[in-house]
Parts: C-alpha cells; structure tokens; sequence
C-alpha cells in the first residue's frame, strides 16, 4: 500500500447494509439498540482502518441518540466517513438510516461520532494521514470535532475530582430535581 500524506474524506466512506431480522429484535419486537451500536461500531473500525491503512481500535463514542425506531424487515444503512483527524486519532461520523422495503420510505434513525485511533503492530498510536478539507461540509465537520474535543476537555479539567469544589456549585443545582446533603 502506498502511504499517502493526506487524503479526502470520501477515501474512507463506508456503506454497510444489513437487513433486521427477528433476532436482531428486542421484547417490543423493535431492533435492540445494542445491535445498532455494534453495527456503528464496525462501520466505524472499517472507515478509521480504510483511511488510516491500520487497525484501528474505539476510544470513545460521542453521544447517540436514537431518533427512530427501526423495525424488523427493514434495511439499515450506515453511512460512515473520517470527519477529523489528528495524530494517530481519528473522529468518525456514521449516520443510521432505515428502510421500509415494501414501501421504499426511509427513517433517518440516529447520528454518532466514534474516535477510533489507529495502532502499530505493537498496540502503539500510529500517525495517520491528514485530511484534505475541500467544500464547506468537511470544514464544518471538521471544526465540529475540534470544538467537541476542546470541551471535553475542559469538561473532564472543571469535574476532575482532585479539582472539585462541591460548594461552588450547589446554586447551579437550584431548579433541578434533586435534594442536597451536603
């Protein structure tokens, strides 16, 4: 393989199709979220890795939020493609679409972001390409990512337990559903 020092985004789009059958189901005969994720999860390890020429492995999955239902008989498309990228890490969007096959209506069912970084032969972050940013949609998913990034970490700073103060915060807890003790 030759190494290329960037690439398109589009070099690591992922299409997966796969048809829900009863024992992807869960006990309200809807397909069980657990297996929607495993499937984002391969989705997403297959995107990192095509970019990237490793194996990659997830560090983390931003928030997802199941917007629709997917039901039995239906195909589910995933849609996966490197959004960000970084030294060895990588941020991959994948979107969830459903769809009726007898009717032919599409659901769009949920939207993800998984951070997979990418290993050498020795289990070691490895850098990967950069990425080649050429319409408005990739800038914007771009810094999309870098803004996550920058508050997480502030988040995982301010809530770090070696720096919390408890007492600073109990007016920020006022209207909440919650009784403090402390």
């Amino acid at each position: 393989m030759i190494y290329k020092p960037f690439k398109k985004p589009e070099e690591s789009e992922i299409i997966l199709t796969e048809l829900m059958l009863p024992s992807h189901s869960n006990f309200s005969g809807k397909i069980h979220g657990g297996f929607i994720l495993s499937l984002m999860d391969k989705a997403a390890f297959a995107s990192a890795s095509k970019f990237s020429g490793r194996y990659c492995v997830t560090a983390s999955v931003n928030r997802v939020d199941f917007l629709n239902s997917i039901e039995v008989g239906e195909l589910v498309t995933m849609k996966a493609q490197v959004n960000y990228v970084g030294r060895s890490s990588m941020v991959v969007g994948i979107r969830v679409e459903s769809q009726n096959i007898q009717t032919g209506i599409k659901k769009h069912c949920n939207s993800s972001y998984f951070s997979m970084v990418a290993k050498d032969e020795n289990g070691k972050g490895i850098q990967v390409p950069g990425l080649v940013i050429s319409n408005e949609k990739d800038m914007r998913r771009y810094l999309r990512s870098i803004k996550h990034i920058k508050m997480r970490n502030e988040r995982k700073i301010e809530f770090n337990a070696a720096n919390f103060e408890a007492e600073r915060y109990k007016n920020a807890l006022k209207g909440y559903n919650v009784k403090i003790e402390i």
